[in-house]
């Protein structure tokens, strides 16, 4: 609880104040843009364009607003909501942990009575079988997958705080989200990295010890997925990410773990069904 609750509560909170104060300064037409540094004009490619917007912006973002204030709007009443549902989920993860917690006190009397009723079902037989499917299936894909994908936020969500990021909650959840559809989590660390160099205000030093924080923080799933796991999820990819996508759609920030679990299970348990068909159907 201490090790990734605390952790996760302080980066929604961070998520939702960063996005409240916006919403706020919107609608009082008080937010104020810090102007680029001389070094965002040095960027390949993009350097120039990117500074002479964003300077832009800085100093005549009243004007700006006030072009597309019926827009801006609607963008910051979308953006309090996404505040508000961002920190009730993280609540909900925190009370899940809890819960998870008093369910492993009662582990094996549940395990027990999940065993009775898939024998009901399939029989003796099948029933053993498909609870060590189910456990290990759902084993794989929580620790494997969302496991992994929450402690890489965690460390990415520490980085961006103590580098002094404003958007350190948002950018959590930016990694906790392609973590679990397993997209490489260097995505997020790259232009974190460029921030710091080419934007931050830190020392060369400082500078070096946060780069290696981020690449180490950003190759740790190569690492924790054999420790947690032993071996590769079994199951395939696209399942987990259609789940996951599947399942925030449905059902918000918490349906990423959710549909990913069940999905993944329901495909395992499926194709189990399937491999045990008569062998002239197989045939």
């Amino acid at each position: 609880m201490l090790v990734l609750g605390v952790p996760m509560l302080m980066l929604g909170n961070s998520f939702g104040s960063h996005v409240h104060d916006v919403y706020t300064q919107l609608d009082a037409g008080t937010l104020e843009i810090e102007p680029p540094s001389e070094s965002v004009a040095e960027w390949p490619v993009v350097g120039e364009r990117v500074h002479t917007a964003w300077n832009n912006m800085a100093t005549d973002l009243p004007e700006a607003l006030k072009r597309n204030e019926m827009q801006v709007k609607a963008l910051s009443k979308k953006l309090l909501g996404a505040a508000l549902n961002g920190a009730k989920a993280m609540m909900l993860l925190f009370g899940a942990f809890v819960i998870a917690g008093v369910m492993m006190a009662f582990g094996q009397s549940g395990i027990q009575a999940l065993r009775r009723v898939f024998t009901r079902f399939v029989g003796e037989a099948g029933g053993v079988k498909l609870q060590a499917l189910c456990t290990g299936t759902v084993r794989s894909v929580a620790v494997g997958v969302l496991g992994v994908a929450l402690i890489q936020a965690i460390l990415f969500g520490l980085g961006f705080m103590l580098i002094g990021l404003k958007t350190a909650g948002v950018l959590a959840l930016i990694t906790l989200f392609i973590g679990i559809i397993q997209v490489p989590a260097l995505i997020v660390a790259i232009p974190v990295i460029a921030y710091i160099w080419m934007g931050g205000d830190g020392s060369t030093a400082m500078n070096v010890i946060f780069t290696i924080y981020f690449i180490i923080a950003a190759l740790s799933d190569n690492v924790l997925k054999p420790m947690l796991l032993g071996r590769g999820v079994d199951a395939p990819m696209p399942i987990i990410l259609i789940g996951a996508l599947g399942g925030m759609v449905s059902a918000g920030f918490i349906g990423l773990f959710i549909g990913a679990v069940v999905l993944a299970l329901g495909y395992k348990v499926f194709m189990n069904w399937v491999g045990e068909a008569p062998a002239s159907v197989q045939q």
